[in-house]
């Protein structure tokens, strides 16, 4: 019996003396090995090793060097970040198709976007609304990555859809029900995974390569594959982000749900009642710090923790209490090692429908506590609508963007408070304070939760 608690002091006292390792590793190192030399169990000493191995590879540290996005704010960060600033609302009545007989009227639509990229290996007339889109905000992204031409052949892609190309099957069956023969190539577009590929094919990579279509918590979810897959040595830099676009097949769906509302989308605030859908995408280059570092890159923000849970509660209702929700917050800040009190802004789900925001409203306060009530907290689908798959990427950047401007995303059209959401509502515009850490949610259907946060360069 003492052998086998000698061999189990030594295991544990090898994981201490690295972890202190991670301060005065070139102290303890050599000490640490000496310890796993003097276990005479290989297989003990084997297990040993591969803690070690793995504490280091899943400490690499993970940043954005470039950021590309598009919402019905506008096409790019600038148009987009100076809506932030002002607190547009770009929340219309749609005009892709005719809603006369929905309950909801408006929607967050792209306008005025004309696809202009000259492409390498792709022909235009053959992509669909939503690679244009795609390849639009990836531009942006690498190019202020500082990558345009000397992009790694092995970059991984990672994206997060829940629709794919639906517009394209929305046409194709419009198409065949008004007995038109109908483009075979529409059919290839719809499939979720089309997009990324085109995007591979048109940028000549030949990394991993992945479509996550988790309902709206798909574009954090890309986002938290993405910083995983880096800091555990595997890849080391990856395009990651969400998108999805509007399409009348969606849009009938959500209205049959009665969760779309008649009126102004308003998050947490009593007087709720539903949603508005909106379109877009958000894409971030992301890289482990010492090669962005390397080559001399700017980096923007860095991913500190990611965290993610089920509900398993229901297929479209939330589990009234927010515990999940708040598992998978608390798994971020546990996984950024950080305290609750150290985040500065949180940036909601907040979908405007009343299961949704009450939901995440007690999911905050759980991990949070008093600080609740002070911690900002506000969601930009009061802005733009709720993006879907496209939603966590398209917020994740723009809270990035809040946090490098020093300015609170508002939540517009907030007006009554509601006791069941007794938050520090962002409710106007222009708000400036000094953003260290944020969290941004995203929670979809079928009790899909993430988190993830996010980290001020400075820090």
């Amino acid at each position: 019996m003492s052998f086998c608690w000698s061999h189990i002091r030594r295991y544990y006292m090898a994981l201490f003396l690295f972890s202190l390792g991670r301060m005065v590793f070139s102290v303890n190192v050599i000490f640490i090995f000496r310890v796993v030399l003097q276990t005479p169990d290989r297989s003990i000493r084997g297990q040993i090793c591969r803690q070690i191995y793995w504490f280091y590879k899943m400490n690499r540290r993970v940043v954005i060097t470039g950021t590309g996005l598009i919402t019905a704010l506008g096409i790019g960060k600038k148009q987009n970040l100076s809506g932030i600033i002002e607190g547009r609302n770009a929340i219309k009545e749609i005009a892709s198709f005719d809603v006369k007989s929905y309950r909801g009227k408006t929607g967050g639509e792209i306008k005025e976007f004309n696809f202009s990229k000259k492409l390498k290996r792709l022909r235009p007339s053959r992509l669909d609304r939503a690679t244009k889109l795609l390849l639009t905000a990836a531009d942006e992204a690498v190019l202020e990555a500082g990558l345009k031409e000397g992009l790694p052949q092995d970059t991984s892609l990672i994206l997060g859809t829940t629709l794919g190309g639906m517009f394209s099957g929305e046409i194709y069956h419009h198409s065949r029900i008004y007995g038109k023969k109908g483009r075979p190539s529409l059919i290839l577009d719809y499939l979720a995974h089309c997009q990324g590929a085109h995007l591979a094919e048109e940028y000549g990579l030949n990394g991993r390569q992945f479509t996550i279509s988790n309902a709206c918590a798909s574009g954090t979810n890309a986002i938290g594959f993405a910083y995983n897959e880096i800091r555990s040595g595997r890849v080391h830099t990856v395009i990651a982000g969400g998108y999805d676009t509007m399409c009348e097949f969606t849009f009938a769906g959500f209205n049959s749900l009665q969760a779309v509302t008649p009126s102004l989308c308003r998050p947490f605030d009593k007087g709720r009642d539903g949603l508005v859908l909106g379109e877009g995408v958000g894409v971030m280059v992301l890289e482990e710090m010492g090669r962005a570092e390397g080559r001399g890159a700017d980096i923007i923000a860095e991913v500190i923790g990611y965290g993610e849970a089920s509900d398993a509660f229901h297929i479209t209702r939330p589990e009234p209490g927010g515990v999940s929700a708040a598992a998978a917050i608390s798994d971020a800040l546990e996984d950024a090692q950080i305290d609750a009190s150290l985040i500065d802004y949180i940036n909601a789900h907040g979908t405007a429908t009343s299961y949704n925001d009450a939901m995440e409203a007690r999911a905050i306060q759980r991990v949070f506590g008093n600080a609740s009530k002070t911690i900002p907290v506000s969601s930009i689908k009061s802005m733009i609508g709720h993006l879907l798959g496209g939603a966590g990427a398209v917020e994740a950047v723009i809270t990035i963007l809040a946090m490098k401007e020093g300015v609170l995303p508002p939540n517009l059209n907030y007006k009554t408070p509601d006791p069941e959401c007794p938050l520090n509502i962002v409710d106007k515009p222009g708000q400036r304070i000094s953003i260290k850490r944020a969290v941004s949610n995203s929670f979809g259907f079928g009790g899909a939760n993430a988190a993830i946060v996010f980290q001020d360069v400075n820090v």
